[in-house]
């Protein structure tokens, strides 16, 4: 329904040649394709079936971390038992490539060009069901006033737009690229630059490859406001410092480099009490470091499976679907904090005793900290964090670090904590603690 309004209504306004519309969910076979460009779309997406050719079968506890056919886990037992290839997904989409060709030669048609947008070639079929043949289709078969033959608009010219500042980046980075060079480069930044560091990384690693290169090796110093997905995809040896504030998805699938964001000295307002990056901060991040001196969005860490955060709040939503990592929050959560958490570790500071009304603690062990190992762990990324952003909220924890520690909680996945390597407690007690 949904696609044939749209489709009806960019002809009606003589809009449909300048647009591109894509339509997904539920399409299995070549019959449901052709059907879908009749109605009006020019891209299609299939994607469950193209989880069920690489050996998918629909357990529906992707969230668990216990996938028995290993296309949704993080156990090395379970992913062994993946049986999926490129192969079977190109052999998918080639059946159902020649099942559309096979339909469009039935009707006469020679591409699926030919039958964008051709609601008159479709028919309400009668099944024999008063409850049925009472649902009329007649308004999404209809062919809106003025549509004539549809020019696709992928052929069209595109407007040139100007290459990304990570283009430059890789030209002024050239001696570090081609013999190692240590350097640090700065830049002004504006929120409509995009995915910065991600082309330096994709060099960096084809150069010197995932851990070539040491920690910090290229530093880029950024001044401004960063645009979405900064640090996306960044490798070990970049180092982003951001002195301002980064929209969403910093760090998305961080894979090794660190990221630092802090507002400037001259501020007039305390960093801590608010936001410097946005939501989905680390998405799907593999390894690396983040250090915020503010607040994160909505759903910090969703599967974070092995970098290191510290920020000084969040949204709603933090490590959701965790499987690795380790994260410190230095200030209030949001809601549904920790859904879906199977494996990695998180620090929060409840100083305000919120904390846990906010959390999921079905399936997680909350404790204050009690073991010195963890002690040291946090205290040390909390410095860590102090020197990296000058953060005056780390530095006061640090100053009165006996009194703060009592007001963290240490959380960590049910099944994770007979397997860590040091217990919570010193004599073993798990029991959770309020």
């Amino acid at each position: 329904m949904g696609l044939s309004e749209v489709h009806q209504v960019l002809s009606m306004n003589d809009l449909r040649n300048k647009v591109v519309l894509r339509t997904d969910g539920g399409l299995k076979t070549g019959r449901d394709v052709v059907m879908a460009a009749m109605l009006g779309a020019d891209e299609y997406g299939i994607g469950t079936s193209s989880l069920i050719a690489m050996g998918c079968i629909m357990v529906r506890q992707c969230h668990s971390n216990t996938c028995p056919v290993g296309v949704c886990t993080q156990r090395d037992d379970l992913r062994a038992k993946f049986e999926g290839t490129p192969e079977k997904v190109v052999q998918l989409f080639t059946h159902l490539a020649e099942e559309v060709r096979e339909i469009l030669a039935s009707l006469g048609f020679a591409s699926l060009q030919e039958v964008i947008g051709r609601t008159d070639l479709l028919t309400q079929v009668s099944r024999g069901d008063a409850a049925l043949d009472d649902l009329d289709l007649n308004p999404i078969l209809v062919r809106a006033d003025g549509e004539g033959e549809l020019v696709s608009s992928r052929d069209a010219a595109r407007t040139d737009v100007p290459d990304t500042l990570d283009a430059q980046i890789v030209v002024d980075a050239k001696l570090a690229l081609e013999n190692g060079s240590k350097m640090q480069l700065s830049y002004n930044i504006e929120n409509t630059q995009r995915a910065i560091g991600t082309r330096l990384s994709s060099h960096i690693v084809r150069r010197f490859g995932m851990t070539g290169l040491r920690e910090g090796h290229v530093s880029v110093r950024l001044r401004g406001s960063a645009g979405q997905s900064l640090g996306a995809f960044a490798t070990q040896g970049l180092r982003l410092d951001v002195i301002g504030d980064a929209n969403d998805y910093v760090g998305k699938g961080l894979s090794g480099g660190m990221i630092v964001v802090r507002p400037s000295a001259a501020v007039g307002f305390v960093a801590s009490e608010n936001t410097i990056i946005g939501n989905t901060v680390l998405y799907g991040a593999t390894s690396g470091k983040l250090f915020a001196a503010g607040q994160a969005g909505e759903r910090l860490c969703v599967r974070n499976s092995g970098a290191t955060a510290v920020v000084e709040g969040s949204g709603s939503n933090a490590c959701e679907y965790m499987t690795g990592g380790m994260v410190t929050i230095l200030g209030e959560v949001g809601s549904n904090f920790g859904a879906g958490m199977t494996g990695g570790m998180a620090f929060v500071y409840d100083e305000a005793r919120t904390f846990m009304d906010r959390v999921n603690p079905e399936t997680l062990t909350i404790a204050r900290l009690q073991h010195p190992h963890w002690q040291q762990v946090l205290r040390d990324l909390v410095a860590e964090h102090a020197a990296e952003t000058e953060s005056l909220l780390a530095a006061r924890i640090l100053n009165q670090w006996n009194k703060a520690m009592r007001n963290f909680w240490q959380i960590v996945p049910n099944e994770i904590v007979p397997i860590l390597d040091v217990p919570l407690t010193a004599d073993d007690d798990l029991s959770k603690s309020a």
